[in-house]
């Protein structure tokens, strides 16, 4: 064969062998869903899904599966991520994408993330016993659209205070601890593991727990876009039913719980001390739960009557236009074998 016949037979073969090559990058890009997460506890059944299905198909430690954990500094950010539809799918406080679907941001929330979670910590040497001892005082809070401020109004409220007794203060949950130590803030409200990281260093006590004031507390949803539920209905699905099993696992056990903070602390999930999540999982056992992922519409009424007072949302918004419960309704066992 001589040398102008042997390129153009290539330069065929080459031809031939590029649609393929492409379609099967974009089928692979089409099965794969990143899903936005913050490092905190109650984000914590999004790591153990992701895992649960890597292992369930056979590749415990490969870097990617059919839904992967993208790790984010901050709500904004999730936000912004989720608004313009560079993600698919995050875990979101539950106001927020109520306020979001009011202004007509193609968003649902499928599944809950968690139960309780939420502390309001101390300095150890302060002389506040009760939370009426905090008026006047400066509390810091990660941000007014947080579900944490929610639980602090609801404390002001039960004490016959008002937000005006206390001087709120915003605030990046990972600053809150050094600002305590610092008598920078005299309190602060805010979501695990940075309540923990404060009492487990011996400077400071949780002075309020919502898993003794707001037993049902709820703050961060699974929330993914409506045109993934219309394009790829089976991956939300299969997400829902890792993340139910995730939080049923994280129950079930203590053992499983030390599990999780080993998995969760390593560099592709929160890249955090193993040592301060395991304290969250264990002091006590409640302090933050993940079996009970039921959404119930009157705990959103709750949460929205709390937000529309607090100022955060204008208006009342139709618990169908930012709820899809066809999820959770069939949902399916799944595996985590970890």
């Amino acid at each position: 064969m001589d040398a102008p016949s042997r390129h153009r037979r290539q330069l065929i073969g080459s031809a031939l062998a590029l649609p393929l090559v492409g379609m099967s990058s974009a089928r692979a890009a089409d099965s794969q869903l990143v899903v936005g997460g913050l490092p905190v506890t109650c984000n914590l059944t999004l790591p153990i899904a992701c895992k649960a299905k890597a292992a369930a198909d056979g590749k415990p430690n490969a870097p990617f599966t059919a839904f992967e954990y993208s790790k984010y500094a901050g709500w904004p950010e999730i936000k912004e991520s989720l608004m313009t539809g560079r993600i698919q799918a995050a875990y979101m406080l539950a106001p927020l994408v109520m306020d979001l679907t009011d202004k007509r941001i193609p968003l649902k929330i499928v599944s809950l993330g968690h139960r309780s979670g939420a502390v309001i910590m101390v300095r150890t040497d302060s002389p506040y016993k009760r939370f009426a001892d905090l008026k006047g005082k400066r509390i810091a809070i990660p941000s007014r659209f947080a579900v944490d401020f929610l639980f602090l109004r609801k404390m002001l409220a039960r004490e016959n205070m008002s937000p005006k007794d206390v001087e709120i203060i915003e605030m990046a949950p990972p600053d809150m601890p050094a600002a305590l130590y610092a008598k920078a803030v005299d309190g602060y409200c805010t979501g695990e593991p940075f309540g923990a990281a404060a009492q487990r260093a011996g400077y400071a006590r949780p002075l309020s727990m919502t898993r003794d004031e707001w037993r049902n507390y709820i703050c961060c949803v699974l929330t993914v876009r409506e045109e993934l539920i219309k394009t790829n209905r089976p991956l939300v699905q299969e997400l829902v039913n890792y993340v139910q099993a995730a939080g049923n696992w994280l129950d079930a056990a203590p053992a499983n719980r030390s599990k999780a903070a080993a998995i969760a602390s390593g560099r592709k999930f929160f890249n955090q001390d193993p040592n301060i999540i395991k304290f969250v999982m264990e002091n006590p056992s409640d302090r933050v739960t993940y079996g009970d992922l039921r959404m119930i519409r009157s705990e959103f009424d709750e949460l929205m009557k709390l937000s529309i007072e607090a100022g955060t949302l204008k208006r009342p918004v139709a618990y169908e236009q930012y709820v899809d419960e066809s999820f959770v309704k069939n949902i399916r066992p799944a595996r985590v074998a970890l």
